[in-house]
């Protein structure tokens, strides 16, 4: 008992003016901005490109990757736990998955880092302005959180957002509608352009374009054009008007202006698609038969940088969403593995390809702007060649893959020609999307949201029955920690926008 006592006693006696006698004042109490906006950009980054958001979800769902064993995913038969953690990274930030199993912590940032930005440089531009001029600060935060909500809603669909990081106490945020959130994406862009000094190149952290605001100022733009593009089914008025806005302040007009995370040689900073085969060892995914398919159809010069060869120097694919005991009937490899998996398999220092530890993410890219122009031209939105923007997003994704544009053989057969597929009576969403498409592999979450979108078919049923749903989903359901944590605005959303399953679709879906 007086054991128990003297530990109380001393207990107390810490307690007592703890705040005080522990704080040095050599210490900063919140870290500098400019880590902040490293650790946003890196989480965003890492959260995305990941083996389980990217390669379980993105490359499943795009039928850019099929999985070698443990195949639920390519079934659509998704892990709940993956759902509730990557909406919770996205928000609040967290762990990335190669720390998860680390004793190394390494905790990034997400939405919630950007709008701490903000909410810092508002409340205190002088103490905040070593890390460069803070309305560009705010810019290039409102401008990823931009970015990130998009991604998010295109998703899940409604989601929460004018209320989702306003106030830490309200665990309970509404879910806004899709159709709300589009046009406030909108505002939000156009506020961080307008936001922007592109004189001023002082901004500190950045890690995308080392704190060039020129090229910032391109980056909202073309995400502009984006979130414009995106709504053109349902809202086409204001969508013409962003898109002409857009392109007439300037977007990206070659791959040199694309946003891109780039990844290092060196624990924590390489590329998690490299951790994934190269550090853990893992051989989760492979080629999917889909895109391969094609490629091989079409004589593609991207093939050996999508994907490495089998035996005999060829690509093939695994058809995409055997059962598990199917799948381990075909040896890992009889079928093309993703582009550098060889050299990770066989201890390579740093990987190869697109599991290059240097690999970069990609936030945007000059490739997706030219589909996005060709689109705006065939919906009479701006003047203009529909043929040439697609040609040009064709070289673009040709030259940033093998450094050199298409060749006009490839270019000009009949199964690429815009003028010849349009004779034949293909439909400009179909033709652009089968490019794009192929454009935007290695960002599967992407290339999904395009294939909704445009509906140029493509992707193929699973090859054996699915373990969920029927056919390819059209939406990611909610975590399903939503309904106790947040009823409320769990049941607006089913009430707003139908059943949460997989089949629902989201609000700009419209065909």
């Amino acid at each position: 008992m007086v054991c128990v006592a003297g530990m109380l006693l001393v207990l107390t006696a810490c307690k007592k003016d703890f705040d005080k006698v522990n704080s040095s004042p050599n210490t900063p109490l919140t870290a500098p901005n400019s880590t902040l906006l490293t650790g946003a950009e890196k989480g965003l980054m890492d959260f995305t490109w990941d083996r389980w958001w990217n390669g379980t979800t993105g490359m499943l769902l795009s039928q850019y990757y099929a999985e070698n064993q443990y195949t639920d995913e390519s079934q659509y038969q998704f892990r709940n736990t993956t759902i509730k953690d990557y909406w919770g990274l996205f928000y609040a930030g967290g762990v990335p998955d190669q720390f998860s199993q680390s004793t190394i912590t390494f905790p990034l940032g997400g939405l919630k880092e950007l709008q701490t930005i903000i909410d810092k440089c508002k409340a205190d531009p002088i103490t905040n302005k070593p890390s460069g001029n803070v309305k560009n600060q705010m810019a290039v935060a409102m401008t990823l959180m931009a970015w990130a909500y998009q991604n998010m809603t295109d998703t899940w669909g409604d989601i929460p957002f004018s209320e989702a990081l306003s106030d830490i106490k309200n665990t309970q945020p509404k879910y806004d509608k899709q159709s709300a959130i589009y046009p406030a994406l909108l505002n939000m862009v156009d506020t961080a352009i307008a936001y922007m000094d592109v004189n001023q190149s002082d901004l500190q952290g950045d890690m995308i374009y080392g704190g060039y605001m020129p090229a910032w100022y391109t980056f909202a733009n073309s995400l502009k054009l984006r979130i414009a593009m995106r709504m053109a089914d349902k809202l086409p008025t204001l969508a013409s008007t962003k898109v002409n806005e857009a392109v007439t302040a300037g977007v990206f007009g070659s791959n040199a202006d694309n946003a891109l995370f780039p990844y290092l040689t060196g624990s924590p900073n390489y590329n998690p698609l490299y951790y994934d085969r190269g550090i853990t060892g893992r051989q989760d995914f492979c080629s999917s038969k889909t895109i391969v398919d094609i490629m091989n159809n079409l004589g593609d010069a991207r093939l050996p940088y999508y994907y490495d060869t089998v035996q005999g120097g060829i690509f093939v694919g695994r058809p995409y969403g055997q059962s598990s005991s199917n799948a381990g009937n075909t040896s890992i490899s009889s079928v093309s593995q993703p582009a550098g998996a060889w050299a990770c398999d066989n201890g390579i220092p740093n990987g190869a390809g697109t599991l290059s530890a240097t690999a970069p993410g990609i936030f945007l890219d000059y490739a997706q702007i030219e589909f996005f122009m060709a689109e705006a031209v065939e919906r009479g939105f701006i003047a203009g060649s529909a043929q040439s923007h697609y040609t040009a997003g064709i070289n673009a994704s040709f030259a940033y893959w093998t450094g050199a544009p298409a060749s006009s053989t490839y270019l000009s057969q009949a199964s690429v020609d815009y003028a010849q597929l349009k004779a034949s009576g293909q439909t400009w969403k179909q033709i652009i999307g089968k490019q794009k498409w192929l454009a935007l592999y290695m960002q599967g979450i992407q290339g999904w949201i395009e294939w909704r979108r445009l509906d140029f078919g493509l992707l193929l049923p699973t090859a054996d029955p699915q373990l969920q749903g029927s056919g390819v989903p059209v939406r990611m359901t909610y975590p399903y920690s939503e309904p106790t944590l947040n009823p409320t605005g769990y049941n607006q959303a089913i009430a707003n926008q139908g059943p949460d399953l997989l089949t629902t679709k989201v609000w700009w879906d419209a065909n």
